[in-house]
């Protein structure tokens, strides 16, 4: 009896007891969390310089979240994992441009332009096109979340329960970007949840339910 608690504690806490991907998975949801609870809610005079720097940082990360969820997939060729990959890369290609023309573009030039001058169409026509590109991305993240919670609950059974709120997380993007206070909670549930997920994974084998990794080792 001893021997098989030893064996269980050894399963539970041993393979799972690593907290340094969990923690690298969810840093990049984690960090834009942060930074979206100084995000200005309008582009002006005033505000252009930290929007400006605040996309300009964002740049580099978040395609990293994108990155996280296919870090998940680390090891498998499967239908699930090339739909993970794929819908993370069209998140974090469409998603980046989104930063670079309505972040970084519009927000360069509205400090440029300084105080008191009116804000040109061509301004409001980054905007568009950046939100249309944007908008690509973010459904493509509600799709690839939709697949990794679904691929997780498979896996894991009720352990990967609270990895559901990344699905909301990514709706909560979807809407409000990662304004305060909704899109900054979209990301911060996005990072735990991915997190989460990687921690659990840290002790299966790839492409086999928890169940099916046991029975083999």
């Amino acid at each position: 009896m001893s021997d098989l608690r030893r064996d269980a504690d050894r399963t539970f806490l041993g393979d799972r007891a690593g907290w340094g991907r969990p923690l690298l998975l969810a840093a990049p949801g984690l960090a834009l969390a942060a930074a979206g609870l100084t995000h200005p809610h309008g582009l002006n005079a005033e505000t252009a310089g930290w929007w400006t720097v605040l996309h300009l940082v964002g740049a580099f990360v978040f395609p990293l979240v994108g990155v996280a969820l296919m870090a998940l997939m680390v090891g498998r060729r499967d239908p699930v994992a090339w739909i993970v990959v794929l819908t993370a890369f069209v998140y974090a290609t469409a998603y980046s441009a989104l930063d670079v023309i309505s972040g970084i573009g519009a927000g360069y030039i509205t400090w440029r332009l300084g105080e008191g001058v009116p804000r040109p169409d061509e301004v409001r026509f980054l905007f568009s096109i950046g939100g249309r590109i944007g908008e690509v991305g973010s459904w493509a993240l509600i799709v690839c979340t939709v697949v990794v919670v679904l691929e997780g609950l498979w896996r894991h059974g009720l352990l990967a329960v609270p990895a559901l709120v990344a699905v909301a997380g990514a709706v909560l993007v979807h809407r409000d970007h990662i304004f305060s206070p909704t899109g900054a909670l979209g990301m911060l549930l996005l990072g735990l949840a991915t997190g989460w997920l990687g921690w659990l994974r840290s002790g299966s084998q790839p492409g086999l339910p928890d169940s099916a990794a046991s029975s083999v080792t």
